[in-house]
């Protein structure tokens, strides 16, 4: 691999911005405030950020290109590679791709889960980003407990998430606009939608004790897990007393709060706080963030919004931006138990972002470092030239 050197600069080291230059030597980050010395790689970073690459650990952007309209399907290699680029392309060094597996078929069915992860597995060493795979396990899909058990145990699943719609389900199911797309993306009729969420329905008393074993499961393989949309505080307990310890789009304040008094790491969608409120009509990312109730800040839907979500809180006055920052790349980083990124640090994996803020609202994105590598450059006048090679090697050639 090349070392690549990173002259000036206002690098985020530890909690402050702080002028001076990078060293990447191999995947890591070798020296901070050193000189070039023999790196044939070299950028001009000055009047540019220098960041910590943004970790997603819930982004599904990516069913759009799987799916982008309804019942137009792509192949999942395909797909895979387009997402990668786009992540890149958007700061984001390490994505985890959040892969429900549902009762339903089609897009979010058991069978379409499996194809992602294995898809994942054979792509992963062509990504520019650390790609990782997000089981989001719809608890009503009892007939793929097994299986997912047996993922869990093979080490095959990075993240493990107990998601819960049928309530949302049974009642979109009397709107005909919510019903009928729940409908396309399946592939079924209207009639045997209907008969297959009935007959899903019917099975609910089994749901509490499946989840219970799959909990077991994930704990045994050392998966990190996480509950979605919780909204009450006993849901909360209930899944913290299963160790998932990752509270997913808390539904109310009262229900972050609780996951806070206990320490639990709080996700919300930075597609939130970029819009300035949810979709749903739910929290508001932006306040929770404000009240300390929001430990990581995830692109959930779109992969630009972690980028400009950091600095729209900048802006808007909610959070510095060095703590703003900490939602996209060290919180999420400690929440999924990488400790090797998230932060600017000599020894640490070398995920770095250059960044044009001079329009505070539109960051523009200058190059990207993933692994060691630079995956991405939209300003190749930043580009350095080379240092002469030393004598021993051209008398070597």
């Amino acid at each position: 691999m090349t070392d690549i050197f990173l002259e000036g600069g206002r690098a985020l080291i530890g909690a402050e911005l702080a002028e001076t230059s990078l060293l990447v030597s191999g995947t890591d980050i070798a020296e901070i405030g050193g000189s070039r010395g023999r790196s044939r790689l070299a950028i001009d970073a000055r009047d540019l950020l220098v960041l910590p690459g943004i970790v997603d650990l819930h982004g599904d952007a990516f069913e759009r290109q799987m799916m982008p309209r309804a019942g137009v399907d792509f192949p999942i290699d395909v797909a895979l590679a387009d997402s990668d680029r786009q992540a890149i392309s958007n700061g984001i060094t390490t994505v985890f791709h959040a892969t429900t597996c549902s009762w339903e078929p089609g897009l979010r069915s058991s069978d379409n889960a499996r194809g992602l992860m294995e898809a994942i597995e054979r792509q992963r060493p062509q990504f520019a980003a650390d790609t990782r795979f997000h089981l989001r396990h719809e608890t009503y899909n009892l007939e793929a407990e097994d299986e997912i058990s047996l993922w869990l145990s093979e080490g095959r699943v990075d993240l493990f998430a107990f998601n819960d719609h049928m309530d949302g389900t049974v009642a979109d199911m009397a709107k005909p606009r919510k019903r009928n797309r729940m409908v396309e993306r399946t592939g079924l009729s209207a009639e045997a939608f209907d008969r297959l969420v009935e007959r899903v329905v019917a099975r609910a008393d089994e749901v509490p004790a499946s989840v219970a074993r799959l909990a077991a499961a994930a704990r045994a393989a050392e998966v990190r897990m996480l509950s979605h949309d919780d909204a009450t505080p006993a849901m909360r307990q209930e899944f913290r007393e299963l160790d998932a310890d990752i509270a997913e789009f808390p539904i109310n304040e009262e229900t972050a709060r609780a996951a806070a008094h206990h320490g639990d790491a709080i996700v919300y969608g930075a597609p939130n706080v970029v819009r300035g409120g949810s979709h749903t009509g739910w929290t508001k990312a932006s306040d929770m963030i404000a009240k300390g109730l929001c430990s990581v800040l995830a692109s959930d839907y779109y992969y630009p919004a972690q980028l400009l979500a950091a600095f729209r809180l900048a802006a808007d006055g909610v959070l510095p931006l060095t703590e703003a920052w900490n939602l996209v790349s060290a919180g999420p980083a400690r929440a999924t138990g990488l400790a090797d990124r998230g932060v600017l640090a000599e020894g640490r994996r070398a995920d770095i972002l250059l960044v044009d803020d001079s329009a505070p609202l539109r960051p523009r994105l200058i190059a990207v470092i993933s692994g060691g590598k630079l995956v991405h450059l939209t300003d190749a006048t930043r580009l350095l030239g080379a240092v002469a090679a030393p004598r021993e090697a051209v008398i070597a050639a």
